[in-house]
C-alpha cells in the first residue's frame, strides 16, 4: 500500500472520529456506516472460517449470513441501528469484562502482562455497569466509543504512513 494512502485514510479516520463527536444526524450516519462495515467484515471473516476451519462450519455458516444481513441493515436503517447498538453496547462491555477478567487469572502462568487485561476487564465492566439500562449513557458510551476507535484507526495509519515512507526511500 503507498504510503500516501495510509496518510488519507489516517486523515479520513480522524474527520469520521470528529462527526461522529459532534453528536447529530451525520453521526448517526457515520456511526451505522461503521458498524455495517465490521459487522459485513466479520460476516465474510466467519464465511471464510466456515470453508478453511474444521469443526463448527454450520455455526460459522449461520454467523456469516446473520452478520452479512445485519450489516446491510446498518447502512439501510441507520437510526435504528444506532438506537439497538446504544441498547447493548453496556451489556456487551459487561460481559466482555468479565470474560477479559477471567481470561487474564486464566493465563496468569503463561502471560507477563495477565494483569493488564484484568485492569481492561474491570474499566470495562464499570463502563458496562454504568451504561446498562440507561439509554442516554449508553448512547453517548456509544458515540465515544466509536469516536476514540476512529481516532485511534486515524493516528496508527498517520504513523504507519510514515514509516512505510522512511522504509522506502531506504530501500
Amino acid at each position: 500500500m503507498p504510503w500516501w494512502l495510509l496518510l488519507v485514510t489516517g486523515a479520513l479516520w480522524i474527520i469520521v472520529s470528529w462527526l461522529v463527536l459532534g453528536y447529530n444526524s451525520r453521526s448517526v450516519n457515520a456511526i451505522a456506516v461503521l458498524a455495517g462495515a465490521v459487522i459485513l467484515a466479520a460476516g465474510v471473516g466467519e464465511l471464510y472460517l466456515m470453508f478453511f476451519v474444521p469443526g463448527w462450519k454450520w455455526l460459522h455458516g449461520l454467523l456469516g449470513a446473520l452478520f452479512i444481513v445485519t450489516g446491510f441493515f446498518a447502512w439501510i436503517n441507520p437510526g435504528k441501528t444506532v438506537f439497538w447498538l446504544a441498547a447493548f453496547i453496556g451489556w456487551y462491555l459487561l460481559f466482555k469484562g468479565a470474560a477479559d477478567i477471567v481470561l487474564g487469572f486464566l493465563t496468569k502462568a503463561t502471560n507477563e502482562a495477565w494483569w493488564l487485561g484484568v485492569i481492561i476487564g474491570i474499566v470495562e465492566m464499570l463502563l458496562g455497569f454504568w451504561a446498562a439500562g440507561r439509554f442516554e449513557r449508553s448512547l453517548y458510551l456509544l458515540i465515544v466509543y466509536v469516536a476514540v476507535i476512529a481516532l485511534a484507526r486515524g493516528i496508527t495509519d498517520i504513523i504507519m504512513a510514515f514509516r512505510v515512507r522512511k522504509l522506502a526511500h531506504e530501500v
